[in-house]
């Protein structure tokens, strides 16, 4: 498929996990794509440039980079975040300002940075990486959710606020991915096959999801392909959503 051809894409996070899933798949669909992320280390024919998306002026910096380097920029991919653990009283202040700053407002401040560039665009549009928990009560996951929960609504909000300038917003919501992030909490539970074994079980089809399902569903919501699609979460999750099985029989 070359639907992105001769466009341009920024995705953040996009040096691993997810986020490197997408960029290769935009890639090699025609977009020239640029990761940002704090250790922006990619192959070619990605480019990285470094950006926090906790700092307005970073990442204020690394999109007027992409726009002198390139032109133009018309496929902006939320996907930056970090994850957290616990009950409601689990956190501190500062660890519940630290996610929200960079799940929430790190896609405010890329967004809001990218706006006048997408103006511009005749393919414009912003994919935001959500996840189940927005949606669905985990365990111990009472700061991530909430995060996630912000970017559910976000993500509306800015699809109403600008589908008549011709941006279309939307966000994938994967179920517990097969990542980084993932591998290391499995890598500090008590008995990581367990683990392993409850998170897939929890997920209808049995197992986690794959980075590369997630990007699938990013880049159909990003491609000029699907100029229709607007405020839509789309569950990446073996159906976990909407999904209400029998347990199996032994």
């Amino acid at each position: 498929m070359t639907d992105f051809e001769g466009l341009v894409a920024v995705v953040t996070g996009g040096a691993s996990g997810i986020g490197l899933a997408t960029a290769n798949l935009l890639s090699s669909r025609g977009a020239t794509v640029v990761a940002l992320d704090l250790d922006p280390d990619v192959k070619d024919p990605l480019v990285g440039i470094r950006a926090d998306v906790s700092d307005d002026d970073s990442v204020k910096a690394a999109i007027d980079e992409v726009v002198q380097r390139f032109g133009r920029l018309d496929v902006v991919v939320n996907n930056a975040g970090i994850g957290a653990q616990g009950d409601v009283a689990a956190n501190a202040d500062d660890e519940w300002q630290r996610v929200m700053n960079v799940n929430v407002l790190g896609m405010v401040r890329v967004s809001r940075a990218a706006l006048p560039h997408l103006r511009n665009s005749p393919s414009a549009a912003i994919v935001n990486t959500c996840s189940i928990a927005a949606w669905a009560g985990l365990p111990q996951r009472a700061l991530y959710s909430a995060s996630k929960g912000a970017v559910y609504s976000l993500t509306l909000a800015m699809a109403a606020d600008h589908v008549r300038e011709g941006i279309r917003v939307n966000a994938v919501a994967p179920g517990t991915a097969d990542t980084p992030w993932v591998g290391r909490l499995l890598d500090s539970a008590p008995d990581p096959a367990a683990e392993r074994a409850a998170l897939e079980a929890r997920q209808p089809h049995g197992r986690l999801v794959s980075a590369d399902e997630v990007a699938g569903a990013i880049a159909y919501l990003a491609s000029p392909l699907s100029g229709s699609t607007a405020g839509t979460i789309l569950a990446v999750d073996g159906g976990m959503y909407g999904l209400r099985l029998r347990p199996k029989q032994s």
